[in-house]
Order: structure tokens, then sequence, then C-alpha cells
């Protein structure tokens, strides 16, 4: 937030917690009502508006027993106000359910949803599953969206867990494989990334569908969030239990990623590039998956 100080979701519990500005005991800013917690649903996604100083608004991403949905709300002073849902009926599951949210340079909204399991919905435009959206802050759909009238800007996506631009406005996203490959993907509009019918770096039906920049097999990554510095991205893993360091040149990846933090702080679930110029990595040890380390879960600065 302006003030430096950080806002942080838990998926399970609903809650959102306010971090000082330079660290130190967060406490509870508000839950969520209505929040659902089953397999991988729940409070997934956390956006501060980049127009904060003026309205005060935080967006969040969240599972109900209806749907998935987008919810804004006010923050005065020490005080959450009842949200209010923006964007609504997005089909929910126990596992896929997507949830990362990003303002764009645009200033526009995108959002990460995922399959929920149904691999039809990725390739089905009547359908926001399977997606990256594009919205306006109040949930309405831009005019120039790549399908009229419609919050999909990309397509033929499984499970999107990241999110993150580049210094020259360069969109790109993390996403979970299947059984065989692990993606980092650079995204346009209108782009169809393949799933079901492409798992990683494989046949593109004549330019159909677009290439990753780089995969990894499933065991070495589970990619979730994305952070860019300079010309670094910063890949947070779950089941690999590392961080993955990319080198950006223009609109690809130069050479092969390298791992750092390999097993150190166990499954790690963000990556968010910080005010200070650092890198913030958020464990995710103490779900039921991971095996929780003292302190955990932790928010880590790397510097």
């Amino acid at each position: 937030m302006p003030s430096g100080e950080a806002l942080v979701s838990e998926r399970d519990s609903g809650r959102i917690l306010r971090v000082p500005a330079g660290g130190g005991r967060p406490t509870t800013m508000t839950t969520l009502p209505g929040v659902l917690h089953q397999g991988e649903s729940g409070l997934l996604g956390l956006a501060v508006s980049p127009t904060f100083a003026r309205d005060q608004f935080v967006y969040a991403y969240y599972t109900t027993s209806s749907d998935n949905r987008i919810v804004r709300f006010r923050l005065d002073g020490t005080r959450a106000e009842a949200p209010t849902p923006i964007l609504t009926g997005l089909a929910h599951g126990v596992i896929h359910n997507g949830g990362r949210i990003r303002f764009g340079p645009d200033g526009l909204l995108y959002v990460g949803v995922g399959d929920t399991g149904v691999r039809t919905n990725a390739q089905n435009l009547a359908s926001r599953n399977g997606k990256i959206l594009r919205i306006r802050p109040d949930g309405t759909i831009p005019a120039d969206n790549p399908f009229p009238g419609s919050p999909v800007y990309s397509l033929g996506h499984r499970n999107v867990q990241g999110l993150a631009w580049d210094s020259a406005g360069r969109m790109w996203a993390s996403e979970f494989g299947q059984d065989r490959f692990d993606e980092i993907n650079l995204i346009v509009a209108g782009g169809n990334y393949g799933w079901p019918v492409v798992e990683g770096d494989g046949d593109t039906d004549g330019g159909r569908y677009r290439r990753p920049l780089a995969t990894w097999p499933v065991a070495d990554a589970s990619p979730s969030g994305i952070g860019i510095r300079g010309n670094t991205m910063y890949v947070a893993a779950l089941r690999g239990q590392r961080l993955w360091e990319l080198d950006l040149a223009g609109a690809t990846v130069r050479g092969e990623p390298r791992a750092v933090l390999d097993g150190v702080a166990g499954r790690l679930r963000a990556a968010v590039a910080a005010p200070d110029g650092s890198i913030w990595i958020l464990t995710n040890n103490t779900d039921g998956r991971g095996e929780p380390r003292p302190g955990d879960d932790r928010i880590l600065a790397l510097r």
C-alpha cells in the first residue's frame, strides 16, 4: 500500500492481515464473509487498487458455496468496509480455481481463472474458466478486449497461478501442467495457449497455439506467483520447493532457468516485487501439503 504496509490473504481462513512497514507482527484487518475452503478453494487472490490513495479500494478473489467471485472493499484507516461483488458466477471446484489477480500497467484488472478440472472449459469461449480475464476496476468489460463483449483476454489455460509485467509492459504468466510440463508464457491479447490439446512445448497446430517460453517437469516446479525485478523473473515453486530465476531478453527467455533457495524454505507460493527493490517470497508449508518449519508460514525478503 502507499503507506509501505502490506496486505496478506489466507486461503483457508478468509482473513486479510496487515503487515507493518518494515516488517513485524501482522494484525487482522478483516475476515471476508462466505469464503468456502475445500481442497484448493478459498481466498485466493488479493490486489490493491493502483489509485488506492484516492479510492482506498482493495480487491479479492475467493470461493463461495456457489461460485468464484471478485469483490472490492474500502479500507478506511484500520477498518474494512463490507465487500461489494464486481464479478460473480465463475465456476468453482475442489481443484484448479486459479485466483491470481493483478492490476496491469493499463490500470485494468487481470484475473487468472482455472478450468476447475473440466478440461473443455479452456477452449470454450462461452466459459470464463480456463482463461485470463481483463476487466475494469468496476467489473465492466473494456471495449478493446480481444473478444467483443467478453472479459476473456486469453484462453487455453489449465490453471494460471502467477501474473507479472516487465519494464516494457509485456505480460507474463505461470501455469500448472498436468503430468508432464509446467509453463511460463508470454501473454498476448486473444492468444490461445493450447490446454488441453497441448501441454508444454508441443504441437502448435500450425501456429494456432502459442508456445511457452520456459517449461519444467512438474516435479521440479508447480509454479505459483511470479515477480519481475529488472530483467530477472522470479518464480515461486510449490512441489519443486525452490525459487526459479529466469533471465528475460525482450520477449524471450535467455539461457536456462536457475534454481535458488532449493529446499531451504519448503513450498513457495508467491513472489512479488516490493517497493524497496526486494523480492518478497511467501512460504506455503502449513496447508497440509508441506512440512512446517519454525516460524512458518513466513514472508522472506530477497535483496
